[in-house]
């Protein structure tokens, strides 16, 4: 979510930055209106988009993550029958916290909507007022001792200190906005403002559509009556405001200037609507941004946090008298299956054919430059192939060859002795990760295990490894992550 909303900011801030430097001077006000409309949509639906073949077009090196594949077990010690599993257990780093963004976006939710509530009530009492016109289309009401002139969806609201005149002018002003239904424009970022309440970029675009809306209505009113006149109403009435954000406003103090100037502009070119393609491009842009990002990782606790927290409860339930030995016996079991609890969770998202699970995850900053060469395992052409593996056809072929030779190699190369050294017992895991680089080499070798001897042994297997033939990507060589658990049943 995080990084869906920090895209749809990011595109509202290129769209504005479009209309600012090449439209927002244009005398296309109906075309403007439009593009403030639709771009604010756009950025809502762009990041929704992902179109594969984009993700294709940008290097490797720009790519912020890599995939882990995960090998199937191998099992030294005891056949894989005699194995007792544990049942997975899901681990979930949101489980017992008090999620503080969420209560604060709602704070700030509910903020907004009661400022809109408080718009709204001061909207009701100029509806409280009796109409002096009311028709299918248009009702007009007068506000007593008041020089108000404002508009609301089918209404408009007209001071009853106005002159005639003056009521004449504005009214046709003011029914430019009703006819056009400019309020429904306002009420959209309204309602924008409520759930994206923290991005104040919506505040930036009601606020140039509102502007837009008056330019709107002064060129339709300028047809009818002359400039000169137009300008000294809009200098010389007496008058006053609504604060509200929905209404359009005939005398609104910051835009009488704007409105005096655009009228004075001449009529932009034909030639300048090509200005409006821009967006083409830009949006093109933005799809391949959005195919070449990875979603958000669905956060799941880490090992050591998920150790840290048995070690503590295997120390409560020892100090009580009333669990016995082989309950103490099932919690250790639970510790060192953590890892396995992590790869169950992990193989429900599904596994290929091989029986290899491809997964994401986000790398961290310093690893970045690091891998720089790597690409994801989801969009390569040829996967790496294991000695012997080589006239295989197919990517799935050799997937498949590979992490038969590797169960073999680790089966006749793992010393099972140390099972009685270590005095170990039951069912061990071991959890290997390495990369295959672009040379072919392994490389990058790092474990987690019950027994830090158990983890140099396993760094010991995979680091003999033979070299193999790189994966590429469009003719060249890149690296790949594996992760390869281990069961190492020791005794009956």
């Amino acid at each position: 979510m995080l990084v869906y909303i920090l895209q749809v900011i990011l595109f509202q801030l290129l769209f504005l930055l479009v209309y600012e430097g090449f439209l927002k001077k244009e005398t296309f006000f109906t075309y403007n209106r439009w593009y403030l409309l639709s771009t604010s949509i756009f950025a809502f639906l762009l990041p929704l988009i992902k179109i594969e073949v984009f993700s294709t077009l940008v290097p490797a090196e720009s790519i912020a993550a890599i995939t882990n594949v995960w090998l199937p077990e191998v099992f030294i010690g005891n056949t894989p029958q005699e194995i007792q599993y544990l049942p997975a257990v899901e681990i979930s780093r949101e489980s017992n916290f008090i999620n503080w963004w969420f209560i604060a976006y709602g704070v700030g939710a509910i903020g907004s909507l009661f400022l809109l509530l408080r718009k709204y009530q001061n909207l009701n009492r100029l509806f409280s007022f009796k109409p002096i016109s009311s028709e299918k289309d248009l009702r007009i009401i007068e506000v007593p001792n008041s020089t108000i002139a404002c508009t609301f969806y089918k209404t408009v609201f007209l001071g009853d200190k106005l002159s005639e005149v003056e009521k004449q002018q504005i009214l046709s002003h003011e029914l430019v906005h009703v006819k056009q239904k400019h309020s429904l424009d306002l009420v959209f970022f309204e309602v924008l403002r409520i759930i994206f309440w923290f991005n104040p970029l919506i505040y930036i675009y009601q606020n140039k559509i509102a502007t837009v809306h008056e330019f709107i209505a002064d060129e339709a009113v300028v047809k009818n009556t002359g400039k000169l006149n137009y300008y000294e109403q809009l200098l010389n009435s007496a008058f006053n405001t609504q604060n509200i954000s929905f209404i359009n406003q005939f005398f609104n103090h910051s835009l009488i200037k704007k409105r005096i100037v655009m009228l004075q502009k001449s009529k932009s070119r034909t030639i300048a609507k090509f200005k409006y393609l821009v967006i083409l491009p830009l949006m093109l842009v933005m799809l391949t941004v959005v195919s070449c990002t990875q979603d958000d990782p669905q956060p799941m606790a880490g090992e050591e946090s998920l150790l840290e927290q048995l070690n503590k409860l295997k120390i409560t339930l020892e100090e009580s008298e009333e669990i016995s030995e082989e309950e103490k016996r099932k919690i250790i079991e639970i510790k060192l299956a953590a890892d396995e609890a992590i790869q169950e969770y992990i193989r429900s998202k599904g596994t290929d054919d091989s029986g290899i699970t491809t997964i994401y995850e986000q790398v961290p900053g310093e690893n970045k430059n690091e891998l720089g060469p790597d690409v994801p395992f989801a969009v390569i052409e040829e996967v790496p192939v294991y000695p012997g593996c080589e006239n295989l056809g197919s990517n799935e072929e050799k997937k498949k060859c590979m992490s038969e030779k590797i169960t073999e190699h680790v089966n006749k190369n793992f010393n099972t002795g140390l099972g009685k050294e270590l005095n170990l017992s039951g069912k061990n895991r071991v959890i290997v990760q390495f990369k295959i680089d672009k040379n072919g080499n392994i490389t990058d070798v790092r474990s987690r295990a019950p027994h830090p001897s158990l983890e140099v042994e396993a760094e010991r297997v995979i680091n003999s490894l033979p070299a193999m033939e790189p994966g590429k990507q469009r003719g060249e060589e890149v690296g790949v992550m594996y992760s390869l658990p281990i069961v190492f049943q020791v005794g009956e």
